[in-house]
């Protein structure tokens, strides 16, 4: 009886022996795990300490290289409030107010460019830049390029509008520079009745605008309202010879009919007009296929392809470097005239000389071909810029191969862009030094 208990209670020891070893090395397994995990997480964490560390150096290093590629802006003049203009460009207009003769270049206003990020409009664009006014532009991008103008973006006196000006804009501004329109014969004749809206509604926007905000106006007109002349040089009080149902109306014909919109304004509304008829520029920040004379040629002999010539060759052009275009229409804007003035280089060469010239400073080895002539293709034109010399103190001074030089420069740099990134930014030729002195 006695061994029963004393067997019940061994059993009942070694249980409870068995029950701790299995609790104590369960215990202990845990730990090990626990601490197994410690470790794999502590490791875990310095690796993504040590990567983020990396990832601090590289934002530090780039951020050193976007310190050395901080954007530099051309120098401006500096113009007090009482000074500083108001301009607006948009799609090759520019709106500006009056300056009086005895305070050109002092009194700055705010100006507008319409057609501003186009190839004229964006040279424009520098100069009143440079000159320290504030400057709007207003641009659809049909013709224009941001690219023309980035060399701006960001700049206190500066801002860049994505507009058509078909439709109206409210701003205010102290003059207004109009150069809205395609003006090479593939844009315009691409679509004509948007080019005749442009040169319109467009037109009377921005003399509405004018009006209201008594802004002085400056209509970019073209050598083509003479049509195919009968009158040779063309001056300004040639009626011309426009054919009003050709291909080339829609440019022509509306062109007419802004510059008497203009003078209508001016007469019934006392807008102050002016009114400039250019004639055939180049330069660079030309369309590449924009299908003029000089961009045509360069471009063909560039690639070592022949260059065309429409017709026997023996028409006449008359081509002005771009900074002098510029330099016409300024002098314009602030001078007293409200007669329509040629800005042109009196300087004429048939398309067969200008195409060996071309073919002679580019080199290659481009023949010369002749297709047959395009319809309504004026016969001669070169400008009779006496009222230029006269009212506005004006006359052009860039030699002729020294601007073909600077485009072909550019052209050759387009051509060998292989990818967004390789910028073919033509950076102002303009300098304050430019304006010493006016």
């Amino acid at each position: 009886m006695s061994e029963k208990p004393v067997g019940l209670k061994m059993e009942k020891l070694l249980f409870v022996f068995i029950m701790f070893v299995v609790v104590t090395g369960l215990a202990l397994s845990r730990n090990t795990e626990y601490d197994s995990s410690l470790v794999s997480e502590h490791q875990s964490l310095m690796g993504q300490k040590r990567d983020m560390q990396d990832q601090i150096v590289q934002l530090t290093d780039r951020l050193k290289e976007v310190e050395k590629m901080k954007k530099h802006y051309p120098e401006v003049n500096f113009l007090s409030y009482k000074d500083r203009k108001r301009i607006l460009n948009s799609n090759r207009l520019f709106l500006s107010r009056s300056i009086p003769s005895s305070r050109l270049i002092t009194y700055h206003p705010s100006l507008q460019v319409t057609g501003g990020a186009g190839f004229v409009g964006s040279h424009l664009v520098d100069a009143l830049m440079i000159q320290g006014h504030e400057v709007t532009v207003a641009d659809n991008f049909f013709t224009g390029r941001k690219r023309n103008v980035e060399h701006w973006l960001g700049h206190e006196n500066f801002e860049l509008l994505n507009h058509d000006i078909v439709n109206p804009l409210y701003l205010e501004v102290d003059q207004i520079y109009h150069l809205a329109s395609p003006a090479s014969p593939p844009n315009y004749m691409y679509n004509p009745i948007k080019t005749i809206k442009t040169n319109t509604i467009g037109t009377i926007n921005m003399l509405g605008l004018a009006k209201r905000v008594k802004a002085r106006f400056l209509m970019a007109s073209t050598s083509e309202i003479y049509g195919d002349p009968e009158v040779h040089p063309q001056q300004e009080d040639y009626w011309g010879n426009v054919n009003p149902i050709g291909p080339r109306a829609c440019y022509d014909e509306a062109k007419r009919v802004a510059e008497t919109m203009c003078y209508a304004y001016g007469k019934q509304d006392r807008v102050e007009i002016r009114v400039a008829r250019i004639f055939n520029t180049f330069g660079p920040r030309m369309h590449m296929n924009d299908g003029r004379v000089v961009s045509n040629f360069i471009l063909q002999a560039l690639q070592n392809e022949p260059i065309t010539v429409y017709g026997d060759g023996e028409q006449t052009r008359s081509f002005q470097y771009v900074t002098d275009l510029v330099d016409g229409l300024m002098n314009l804007m602030n001078s007293n005239c409200t007669l329509p003035v040629n800005i042109g280089n009196p300087d004429e060469h048939t398309i067969n000389d200008f195409a060996q010239i071309i073919k002679r400073l580019v080199g290659g080895e481009s023949e010369i071909v002749h297709k047959p002539a395009v319809e309504d293709d004026p016969h001669r034109r070169r400008p009779d810029i006496t009222r230029a010399k006269q009212l506005i103190s004006w006359e052009p001074k860039v030699p002729m191969m020294f601007g073909i030089n600077k485009t072909i420069e550019y052209f050759h740099q387009e051509i060998n862009r292989k990818k967004h990134s390789e910028r073919n930014i033509w950076l102002p030729e303009y300098t304050l030094k430019s304006y010493d002195k006016l």
